[in-house]
């Protein structure tokens, strides 16, 4: 049973629309169990103030028998992995999605795509890659999973890219890549609602049809064990 979900949404956001404290209730009705929340960081328009990320020590670390982290989804900047984090900011989370957005930064070409997520991998803050699979950056998947092996970060299946009705492109084949080869250099994914509303929190149905179909072993899905989640994240919790 998957029991964690990091890639979560609040009306912070600016584009989702669920509170903290609906979301709490959605992660209790999808029976999760440690709930990060990881609203996007300052360069996505219509998003949060810094003071956002730094005044997050005030949520409780349990609600419910829920165990709360605390994140934030990071804009990749450049094609050199510079993400729009300040480190009085970094130092007080949990953990750091890293992602490319097309309102932030334009797609480059498939050297330039793939160099701007490696970089940021190679950032010891960064702990998740967030849907790597959008066919508007092509990337050289080979080279990401190496590199994601090499330093210690989890790359993200997310469901809502796998929606049929998502505006990313490519989505489910780019997915499929990444799994297999996953599968092939024994590295480990994490599975992301990326939920901008409660109702979708811990919602990973399309990640296992897509796991199961190209049997991707449990052993290397870390939502199933926080055990398995503990050393990529960069707190002691």
């Amino acid at each position: 049973m998957n029991i964690i979900d990091l890639h979560t949404h609040t009306i912070s956001s600016g584009h989702a629309y669920s509170t903290f404290e609906e979301n709490v209730r959605g992660a209790k009705r999808s029976q999760i169990k440690y709930l990060g929340t990881s609203d996007h960081a300052v360069s996505m328009p219509g998003g949060p103030h810094e003071f956002h990320f730094v005044n997050m020590s005030v949520l409780p670390k349990v609600i419910e028998d829920i165990n709360i982290l605390i994140g934030i989804e990071a804009n990749i900047m450049d094609y050199n992995g510079t993400i729009d984090v300040a480190d009085d900011i970094k130092e007080r989370m949990d953990y750091i999605i890293a992602s490319l957005h097309p309102p932030v930064i334009t797609p480059g070409n498939i050297e330039e795509n793939t160099r701007s997520i490696i970089e940021a991998m190679k950032n010891p803050d960064v702990t998740i890659i967030g849907h790597p699979d959008d066919g508007r950056y092509p990337v050289d998947y080979n080279q990401i999973v190496q590199a994601a092996k090499k330093t210690n970060t989890l790359l993200e299946i997310n469901n809502a890219s796998l929606n049929p009705s998502g505006y990313r492109e490519g989505t489910v084949e780019n997915s499929r890549t990444i799994l297999n080869l996953c599968k092939e250099h024994g590295v480990s994914v994490i599975f992301g609602s990326d939920a901008h509303v409660s109702y979708s929190i811990g919602d990973f149905t399309r990640c296992v049809a897509l796991a199961n179909e190209v049997e991707f072993p449990e052993s290397l899905i870390v939502n199933n064990d926080f055990n398995k989640l503990k050393k990529y994240l960069n707190s002691n919790i």
